[in-house]
């Protein structure tokens, strides 16, 4: 889709949520949901802890009606382990064994609650899934945002998009098929602004979400690897030792979340702020084409 001068917006990484409901709430959950949601299923808490090691997942869904308190503990670990994905806690029906689950719920962590038994209960989960929000990426817009205070629209349109899609985007070629725009395009506008190149760009914010990554106690080097698109723990090991020098743990060991976004900050955004106000990365007449190929 081609978008005329001045309707620029910023591209969404598709939200991923992982469920333990109940079968029957399934379909009313995809429903609600709509299509800017992928849901994964899974038939345990346990099961839940591997599908948010497998791959990023924005939030758990966990139903007071069909979590046993046996497997209580778990999600204790879940919340401890993994503290950047929300857990809630939802809870279809009234009786004696929901109430107390969600209180079992409440002790061991999970402090946000959705009852879907109340007329607006759907309305708000359809609100809170259609506001994603990944930590990390909110943190990371909040600190280089205000840094392109005065750029123009498809300059700062770019940026966020770059930040919100690097996770899923290990390469220029894929970013620029969610912008519509030929890589070549894309690479020579940065080349003639004088700027870094937009694998480094990429591959800096990759870094930042590295950092984060490894700052999660339950993910280990090789669940952050296929988390970030690597083809193997191997080829992230590679990347990393060529960006940095360092091995994973070492990584791991020496570098904060807030470390990494400052570097990115200091050295590809703060130097060149003038040059990045009278940029346009998307079309060279202010005009940006997003959405081909999404």
């Amino acid at each position: 889709m081609i978008m005329g001068e001045g309707s620029v917006r910023v591209l969404e990484s598709r939200m991923t949520i992982a469920t333990v409901l109940e079968p029957a709430d399934r379909p009313r959950l995809e429903a609600a949901a709509g299509d800017r949601v992928s849901t994964i299923h899974a038939e345990s808490v346990a099961d839940a802890i591997r599908k948010v090691r497998e791959r990023p997942v924005d939030a758990v869904l966990l139903s007071a009606d069909y979590v046993p308190k046996e497997h209580v503990p778990t999600v204790a670990s879940l919340v401890r382990r993994f503290p950047a994905v929300p857990a809630v806690a939802v809870v279809s029906r009234h009786d004696t064994c929901s109430s107390e689950r969600l209180l079992d719920l409440g002790a061991s962590g999970v402090r946000r609650v959705l009852d879907l038994s109340q007329r607006d209960g759907w309305a708000r989960l359809r609100d809170l899934l259609s506001h994603p929000a990944s930590p990390a990426s909110a943190a990371i817009l909040a600190r280089v945002m205000p840094e392109l205070d005065g750029a123009a629209d498809d300059c700062r349109v770019c940026f966020q998009s770059l930040i919100r899609l690097a996770p899923g985007a290990p390469t220029v070629r894929a970013l620029c098929r969610q912008f519509g725009v030929r890589p070549s395009t894309f690479m020579s506008r940065f080349f003639r602004a004088g700027l870094p190149s937009p694998k480094r760009y990429l591959a800096i914010v990759r870094l930042v979400y590295v950092a984060a990554l490894l700052e999660t106690r339950g993910l280990s080097v090789a669940d952050v690897a296929y988390r970030l698109e690597y083809s193997s723990p191997q080829s992230f090991g590679r990347h990393l030792r060529a960006l940095t020098g360092l091995t994973a743990s070492a990584f791991r060991r020496g570098t904060t979340f807030t470390s990494a976004l400052e570097a990115f900050v200091g050295q590809l955004i703060v130097p060149f702020r003038a040059t990045l106000r009278a940029f346009h990365p998307l079309n060279s007449d202010g005009v940006v084409a997003l959405g081909r190929g999404t």
